[in-house]
């Protein structure tokens, strides 16, 4: 039977397209060989199986009525044979037609019932089908397929092979019977069927021209690993052809898509199917997967409009249950899975889930039991480990993970999802070697696996990389970029480990990987396997880190410093619960701690934050998590980062950080999140009720005197009515910031003053870019009030971490006055936010030659001369005479000798040569 059979108004479109003419092309050599289809005469088919069969049956009666009116015609004497003949072919044409209308609504109904999900009524009125017509194939299809969904395994064996024994030349049927003898554990009669369907296709290929039939066939070749270009233009393309409202072929090539990871077109293919028949769940089911990795709203809708159409739909609510895992809603999960055991109590998949869950749990007795459970009918099944290993990767448990998949290839050496998987691993262990080996067989295998062919490609990458290593420091970076500031990533990685390692008692495997990419896309690939995710700057999967290097964020810098740091937090935390701790807890950790080690870091509390936290945005701590996973926007994101690290202050401040390293310990030993913090905090119920008050508190505390309420003034408000509406409401900082801003854009700075020192008294710590800092900061500049302008930007700096602009006027003003150490601390700011500028390098040079600090300038000449400079020799000069100071003679002759090579005449350099020459120990001449 073909899924998404017509009903209701789609009836009419499908009916439309049963008997056409196809441009037929043979199937012959594709069941054999996958070699490309060729186009061949056409010829008049049925593009619906259950009409194409019905018509088949027409054919029998027709020739038996033929025979019969042959018998009767003798037995009348007197009315001339031609006119019998006609009266009786006309009443035989009549009852054909009624006999396969009846039979045709029978099979309408039966379809409704599967589709639907009633499988216990649909095998029911199967069977009684069967009895009243035994020779129509849909029928057993359906009892079959509905037996199957029932988890009736041995009961769709005997209806297999009964169908067979009146079927014999169905490909359908024995396409569906290999689940049928998967599920049996009969694998030689799997063998035996194949090699049926291909024999079957290449002897009598014209029978098998119909539309459910190609599809069949396609399913088929891709099954045996045929090219999907060369089924999608051989085989389904042709049914779009002629048949381009046929639903199912539409579900058929969106299912490839999926299967190659491409959700985009996916999404687009499925829509079509919805669009051709609204009533199949399937189509709706095809969307929720196809946008999950994207759109949770439309996700969320499209799992809706699947469960409304089939209340039983086993695969949406598998896929829930799987939503519901990877939001740590495991009751969720546990009360979804028990749904799906109503329907299947045999489902191999409900049993996977349960087996992660008691994984999850540390239950490994009841781990091992659903195990055994999902693989109690195919005891070979490679999804069921591959599966259970995928959902253990992505709670980062990637050892684990890598087990499982290396069980799955045991069972079935060329499942490519489970190598694709394993590839994705070890390269997450840092095995990559043979990461990199298994991803160029998955490609090789399957040239049109997307996840394969992006790591194929971004191998070229990474294969230029430099490496710089130190303290158990892997660091991989664009070679250039090393030479800028490598050097500058290794110090930090260095004193992060120092200090990170210390306080949570961590010894680190080496090497701990590093790996900054030069563009946003190959990082993304790298630790998603597609391209995207350009909210992340960095990922760390326990013993790699991977992170966008500045040059990937040209338009939007970012502090690569607090960066590295957060994500080397989660090598600590993630080795020392050996990967086994929720996602809110490890990434508080990193956003606490990377206050901990800078003020400027982190996320710290704003007007946002405090109106989420006292609104109804807080998310209990018992449900973070499922923040992470489908946040409403961008901002909800940060949000969740924020509230996880203020649970992890909450924690530290109430239980002392001793409690906080207990928690990871137990982490560590199985324990789950829920025990461990009743163990240590007292109940989840309570955390939750303390926190809120914690959070609240925190919202409250900030700014404490401002009034946060939205003014009710119009946008254009005059400068008359924000003065009358600011001596009603002398303290509403919306308002102030108003006035300040229609005062600056008007040019009235000194008037300006007032209501931005307002502002700066309710809330000093306002570093947003239209704060009170920022627009003192410009007052005073406007009105020639360095000094002012200065503490104002100074002010600001104690408070922004990332802020070019901002470190370049910092690093300037303090050139001017001399103030060189301040000078020097700025420019090593700017350059934490943007080594890739020449100007920060520069200025630190010249601090540095201030202060004597010849290890700074030797840094900064020779980032400098990778930069592609214009005073190339100069710089040479320069790089050699602070070598010079250091006693690295050899270093600095080879940079005199650059120097005069770029400039000949260059006298400078030739009396520093002479200089290094005399000082340099006489070389001893061989005899």
């Amino acid at each position: 039977m073909r899924r998404g059979g017509p009903t209701s108004g789609v009836a009419n479109a499908i009916a439309d397209a049963r008997f056409c003419q196809y441009d037929a092309a043979p199937l012959s050599d594709l069941a054999g060989t996958h070699e490309e289809l060729r186009p061949m005469t056409g010829r008049r088919c049925s593009d619906d199986s259950v009409a194409s069969r019905f018509a088949s049956r027409s054919r029998s009666r027709q020739i038996r009525a033929r025979r019969a009116s042959v018998r009767w015609s003798l037995c009348v004497d007197r009315t001339p044979r031609w006119r019998v003949g006609l009266v009786w072919l006309s009443l035989l044409a009549g009852f054909i037609a009624a006999s396969m209308t009846a039979s045709a609504a029978d099979s309408m109904q039966l379809l409704t019932l599967f589709r639907t999900g009633q499988y216990s009524e649909c095998v029911a009125a199967s069977a009684k089908a069967i009895a009243e017509s035994e020779f129509n194939e849909n029928y057993r299809l359906l009892k079959l397929r509905s037996e199957m969904e029932l988890g009736r395994y041995a009961d769709a064996a005997e209806t297999l092979e009964a169908a067979l024994k009146k079927f014999s030349s169905s490909i359908e049927l024995r396409w569906w019977g290999r689940d049928v003898c998967r599920f049996n554990n009969q694998p030689e009669r799997i063998t035996q069927l194949e090699d049926e369907i291909a024999k079957l296709v290449q002897q009598t290929p014209w029978r098998y021209s119909d539309a459910a039939s190609r599809i069949v066939v396609g399913r088929f070749v891709l099954s045996q690993g045929g090219d999907p270009k060369k089924v999608l233009d051989g085989a389904y393309n042709v049914v779009k052809k002629f048949s381009p409202t046929y639903a199912p072929v539409y579900i058929a090539c969106g299912e490839l898509a999926l299967e190659k990871n491409d959700f985009s077109l996916a999404a687009q293919i499925f829509e079509q199917a919805a669009k051709h028949d609204p009533a199949d769940a399937d189509a709706q089911f095809g969307l929720a997967q196809a946008f999950a990795p994207s759109d949770a709203e439309k996700t969320n809708a499209a799992i809706k409009a699947t469960m409304e159409r089939n209340p039983n739909h086993v695969g949406c609510l598998l896929f829930v249950a799987d939503e519901h895992i990877d939001a740590e809603r495991y009751d969720d999960a546990e009360t979804v899975l028990t749904q799906v055991e109503t329907i299947n109590p045999l489902h191999a998949k409900a049993a996977v889930y349960r087996a992660v869950l008691a994984h999850l749990r540390n239950q490994p007795e009841s781990e091992k039991q659903y195990r055994g459970t999902a693989l109690k009918h195919w005891t070979t099944n490679p999804e069921v480990d591959h599966l259970i290993g995928k959902k253990l990767s992505q709670k980062y448990r990637f050892a684990e993970g890598e087990a499982h998949q290396r069980q799955a290839l045991q069972f079935d050496a060329k499942y490519l999802p489970a190598k694709m998987q394993l590839a994705s691993d070890l390269l997450r262990l840092g095995q990559e070697e043979e990461g990199w080996k298994l991803a160029n067989e998955v490609y090789e295998a399957d040239g049109y696996n997307i996840f394969a062919h992006n790591l194929v490609t971004l191998q070229e990458s990474v294969a230029k990389f430099r490496t710089l290593e130190a303290d158990g420091i892997a660091l991989r970076m664009d070679a250039r970029e090393a030479d800028i500031y490598g050097h500058r990533v290794l110090d930090l990685l260095k004193r992060a480990k120092r200090d990170l390692c210390a306080k949570y008692d961590v010894t680190l495997p080496a090497p701990i990987i590093v790996e900054m990419f030069p563009k946003q896309e190959d990082f993304a690939i790298r630790t998603f396997g597609l391209p995207g995710g350009a909210g992340f700057l960095g990922v760390c999967f326990g013993t790699v880190i991977t992170a966008n290097s500045p040059a990937s964020q040209a338009s939007h810098p970012t502090c690569w410093e607090a960066t590295l740091w957060h994500e080397f937090c989660h090598v600590v935390t993630l080795n020392k619960t050996h990967n086994k701790m929720p996602r809110w807890l490890s990434e508080g950790i990193s956003v606490f701690e990377e206050r901990q080690a800078d003020p400027t870091w982190g996320q710290t509390i704003n007007p946002l934050y405090r109106k989420m936290l006292l609104g109804d945005e807080l998310t209990p701590v018992s449900e973070l998590s499922g923040a992470f996973l489908h946040p409403r926007s961008g901002q909800h994101l940060q949000f969740a980062y924020f509230e996880s690290s203020l649970v992890v202050e909450y924690l530290v401040e109430k239980h002392g950080l001793e409690t906080l390293q207990k928690i990871l310990v137990d982490l560590g030993n199985g324990l789950t999140i829920n025990d461990t913090l009743a163990r240590h905090t007292g109940s989840l119920d309570e955390l939750d009720l303390a926190f809120a008050a914690f959070a609240r508190q925190r919202a409250i505390e900030m700014a404490r005197e401002a009034d946060w309420t939205e003014p009710e003034l119009p946008k254009r408000a005059s400068a008359e009515l924000l003065a009358t509406y600011l001596k009603e409401h002398p303290q509403n900082y919306a308002a102030l910031q108003r006035q300040a801003k229609q005062l600056i854009a008007e040019k009235k700075f000194a008037e300006a003053k007032q209501p931005l020192e307002t502002m700066r008294r309710l809330y000093p710590n306002d570093a947003s870019g239209d704060g009170h800092l920022v627009l003192l900061a410009r007052v005073h500049r406007e009105l020639k009030e360095t000094p002012q302008e200065r503490a104002a930007l100074e002010s600001l700096a104690k408070l922004t971490d990332d802020s070019v602009d901002l470190f370049a006027r910092l690093a300037e003003l303090s050139s001017q006055a001399d103030e060189w150490e301040a000078t020097r601390q700025f420019a090593q700011r700017w350059l934490a936010v943007s080594p890739l500028q020449p100007a920060p390098h520069r200025i630190a040079a010249e601090a540095a030659e201030k202060l004597h600090d010849d290890h700074l300038a030797i840094e900064s000449y020779r980032a400098l001369l990778s930069l592609n400079p214009i005073d190339v020799a100069d710089l040479h000069l320069k790089l050699a005479t602070a070598l010079q100071r250091t006693g690295d003679l050899a270093a600095a002759k080879r940079q005199v000798l650059l120097a005069l090579e770029e400039a000949p005449r260059f006298r400078a350099a030739h009396r520093r040569l002479l200089e290094i020459m005399q000082a340099s120990p006489a070389e001893k001449v061989k005899p």
